[in-house]
């Protein structure tokens, strides 16, 4: 079988000689815009069963047919680790979970603060993006996007053995590292609005049992800057990047 380029999301199970049909957004997608046929080769994930290498055994205008034929890696998990972040505009709340996807993010949650501008998001179009940042990054899973919550609910309902990086722009200035000794376990990294975190949410937050406020250096990030920034440092710190 001839080496596959293109890797491709399947919500499908995955095993030896399992064929998978496709719908007609990804036949468009294989047949007419990467010109494959029958006989090529393309790498499926689904975000349980690993990267299967398959065969196009049909190939038409409106869907096909592929059949996977060797596992080519195991089902690879990112750290137990979300990402929380206020939306802002579109392009860039786009970025936030196209990082967070690629640099390890288990879940993705869309949380609304006193601050944030935006009162809604398309969350089927977030775990789009999601999706095509693993297919383009080489991952087996996908994290999943959460619906808009308000951030007052989310801690209301906080797991007790998940730590929270708190990022506050107050802090900007101070040591950006985090504690020594800390646990792998559980964590999640909490980004704020545009606007920063009301005084009333920086209390709140500096009050809770299982939060960390850190500093992400000298200057105020903007918001999608600040993500990567986060995600950077917590991978370095407690994360699989060591």
């Amino acid at each position: 079988m001839a080496t596959a380029k293109i890797r491709l999301y399947v919500d499908h199970p995955l095993g030896q000689g399992q064929t998978i049909p496709l719908n007609r957004d990804q036949a468009h997608y294989l047949f007419a815009v990467m010109r494959l046929g029958v006989g090529d080769a393309v790498l499926l994930f689904n975000g349980r069963d690993g990267e299967w290498r398959a065969q196009v055994v049909e190939a038409g205008k409106r869907g096909g047919l592929l059949r996977a034929e060797e596992r080519m890696q195991d089902l690879q998990m990112p750290p137990d680790l979300w990402l929380l972040f206020a939306p802002i505009k579109k392009a860039r709340t786009d970025f936030i979970v196209e990082k967070a996807a690629e640099m390890g993010a288990r879940r993705i949650c869309p949380v609304q603060t006193d601050f944030t501008n935006a009162e809604r998001i398309r969350q089927d179009r977030l775990q789009a993006h999601a999706v095509e940042a693993a297919e383009q990054c080489g991952g087996t899973f996908v994290p999943e996007v959460c619906a808009l919550q308000k951030l007052g609910q989310v801690l209301a309902n906080w797991p007790k053995d998940r730590q929270l990086m708190f990022c506050d722009e107050a802090r900007a200035g101070r040591s950006s590292a985090l504690a020594g000794g800390l646990a792998k376990g559980p964590w999640a990294i909490l980004i704020g609005p545009e606007g920063g975190f009301s005084e009333v949410e920086r209390e709140r937050l500096h009050a809770l049992p299982f939060t960390h406020a850190v500093s992400l250096g000298p200057r105020i990030l903007r918001a999608d800057t600040a993500a990567v920034a986060a995600m950077t440092l917590w991978q370095q710190a407690l994360g699989d990047w060591q």
